[in-house]
């Protein structure tokens, strides 16, 4: 599965490496308190499933601002 990584195009999918690594390492950590795989887990770490989802699309960042942020401050001003 990391050898998926090689090509630049699930990264930059994502929205570069920082963003990528934000979002394994978010759904880490969602998967080590307990949270459901979205994929057959088949033997993998929990960092081979989060890299297996993001591939598979089945998560991904939201870039949405949420409320109350600065961005939505400009909006209105």
């Amino acid at each position: 599965m990391i050898e998926a990584l090689r090509d630049d195009e699930i990264v930059n999918s994502v929205g570069g490496r920082f963003r990528f690594t934000a979002l394994v390492q978010h759904r880490v950590r969602e998967l080590m308190g307990g949270s459901r795989p979205l994929v057959e887990r088949a033997g993998r770490s929990d960092i081979e499933i989060a890299i297996a989802e993001i591939v598979e699309g089945k998560i991904a960042i939201d870039t949405t601002p949420a409320e109350g942020t600065e961005a939505d401050a400009d909006a209105t001003a």
